[in-house]
């Protein structure tokens, strides 16, 4: 039986994005079932999924990321799909690259699969204090989990259906992506990553700065510190 894939895509102001983004989507995966989770943007973000022809969940707060994603999440597991994926409302991860996110849970390989812009070949480049930040989360998560993740801070990602019921009840609010590692690697679920291509955003301006990433890299170090103290959460496989 073919699993069933749904696309989340969390957007905050993206009415310039996003429907490119779905566009490119369609290109590559027409048939997949997608949902936006607008995030109570103050711009035009809703209307553009509508005119797009997608269905949208527009939050009536705005919370966030992790909110938002865990919104999407939910609507995943209420609905049973066997795999949901993560893609930024920016622009930034194009649906060629889907196919390599999927492939390891659709082999049984992995429960959580993670787009890396720094794997392989990829000539992404953000700015050099963002850069400085995301090694030194890298660096810290590796000694807390024994394991190399390259890439804590992206948001292009895959669960299967046991990580989406996990995520669903427990995503992380603040700073959601590094901290989720530590809570899947807590709770025993298998996490890889596969190397990717990212663009540069096509629009908009991202809501951290140069100040911005080296505070945010301060704050994520706390927050996977408190997270990997908390005691893991009792699942069923």
């Amino acid at each position: 039986m073919k699993p069933r894939i749904l696309i989340i895509i969390p957007a905050y102001n993206e009415s310039e994005n996003i429907g490119r983004v779905i566009d490119d989507i369609r290109e590559h995966l027409p048939d997949t079932e997608l949902i936006v989770v607008n995030d109570c943007s103050s711009d035009d973000t809703e209307a553009a999924v509508i005119r797009a022809g997608e269905k949208v969940l527009s939050l009536p707060f705005n919370l966030g990321i992790g909110g938002a994603v865990q919104t999407g999440l939910r609507y995943a597991r209420d609905r049973r799909f066997d795999i949901a994926l993560q893609v930024d409302g920016d622009g930034q991860h194009p649906a060629s690259e889907i196919d390599k996110i999927i492939a390891p849970i659709l082999d049984s390989k992995a429960d959580v699969v993670i787009g890396s812009r720094f794997l392989g070949e990829g000539k992404f480049k953000s700015s050099f204090s963002r850069r400085i930040g995301i090694r030194i989360i890298s660096l810290f998560n590796s000694i807390l989990t024994g394991r190399k993740i390259t890439d804590n801070t992206s948001g292009f990602r895959a669960y299967n259906k046991a990580a989406i019921a996990f995520l669903a009840d427990y995503y992380p609010q603040d700073y959601p992506e590094p901290v989720a590692i530590i809570d899947l690697f807590k709770n025993g679920f298998r996490i890889i990553e596969v190397p990717v291509v990212m663009r540069e955003r096509e629009a908009g301006i991202s809501s951290i700065g140069a100040f911005g990433s080296m505070y945010y890299m301060i704050k994520v170090v706390v927050a996977n510190l408190i997270a990997f103290t908390r005691k893991s959460i009792s699942r069923e496989k």
